[in-house]
C-alpha cells in the first residue's frame, strides 16, 4: 500500500507534464522556443521531475507525437480499408498519404518540434523509416512500377507531407485543409499515373 502513492502522483505529474507541453508547443510560434524548464513551470513540477518522467526534451516530445500518432499507425497497421494492409496498394499509397497529411495539419506544432530534434533530420526519426518502408513496400507491389525507384518515390511523397511544408502552406500561404488535400491527391495521381490500369 505504501508505494501506491508515488505511482499515483508520478502518473499525475506524467499527465500534467504532457498537457503543459502539448499547450505550450501549440501556443509558440516556434518549437525551438518551448524549453524543459517552460514545461516543468507550466506544469506546477520540477525541472527534475520531468527529466526523470521523459528523459530529455527529445523523449517528452516523441512521446507526446506518438500518443497522437497511435490511432493512425493502428488503422495502417491493422484496419481496413483504405489504410489497411488488404488495400490495393494503388488506392492505399494515396490514402496513407492524405491520412498524414491532416495529421500533420492538425498536429503541426508538435511535428514540427519533432523534426527538429536530434540532427535536425527529420529522415534519422524511427517514424519517418516505418513509413517509407510502408509505401516502399505498396509501391512495390504496384503492377509495373520499376522497384528500383521504389526508395526513391517514397522519399518524394513524404517530403510533400513534412511538417514544415505544411506549416508554410497553411500557416504561411493560408492554404485550407481541403486545398492543400486536394494538391497532395493530385501530385500522387501524377507520380502512380503511369501505373494505374487502363479503363
Amino acid at each position: 500500500m505504501a508505494d501506491r502513492k508515488p505511482r499515483k502522483d508520478a502518473a499525475r505529474n506524467r499527465a500534467s507534464l504532457l498537457a503543459a507541453a502539448e499547450e505550450l508547443f501549440a501556443s509558440r510560434a516556434r518549437p525551438e522556443d518551448v524549453t524543459m524548464s517552460d514545461v516543468a513551470a507550466a506544469a506546477g513540477v520540477g525541472k527534475g521531475t520531468l527529466f526523470r518522467a521523459f528523459g530529455d526534451r527529445t523523449g517528452l516530445i516523441r512521446e507526446l507525437y506518438a500518443a497522437r500518432l497511435e490511432p493512425v499507425e493502428e488503422a495502417v497497421t491493422a484496419g481496413p480499408p483504405p489504410l489497411g494492409p488488404g488495400t490495393p496498394p494503388l488506392e492505399r499509397v494515396p490514402a496513407v498519404l492524405d491520412a498524414l497529411l491532416c495529421f500533420k495539419i492538425d498536429n503541426r506544432h508538435l511535428a514540427l518540434a519533432l523534426e527538429a530534434t536530434g540532427s535536425d533530420s527529420p529522415y534519422d526519426a524511427d517514424h519517418y523509416d516505418r513509413w517509407h518502408a510502408l509505401l516502399r513496400g505498396a509501391l512495390e507491389q504496384v503492377p509495373g512500377f520499376d522497384a528500383g525507384d521504389s526508395g526513391f518515390t517514397a522519399h518524394a511523397l513524404l517530403a510533400a507531407v513534412r511538417a514544415d511544408l505544411v506549416e508554410h502552406l497553411v500557416g504561411g500561404r493560408g492554404m485550407d485543409r481541403q486545398q492543400l488535400r486536394a494538391r497532395l491527391s493530385d501530385f500522387v495521381e501524377r507520380v502512380l499515373g503511369g501505373q494505374r490500369p487502363e479503363a
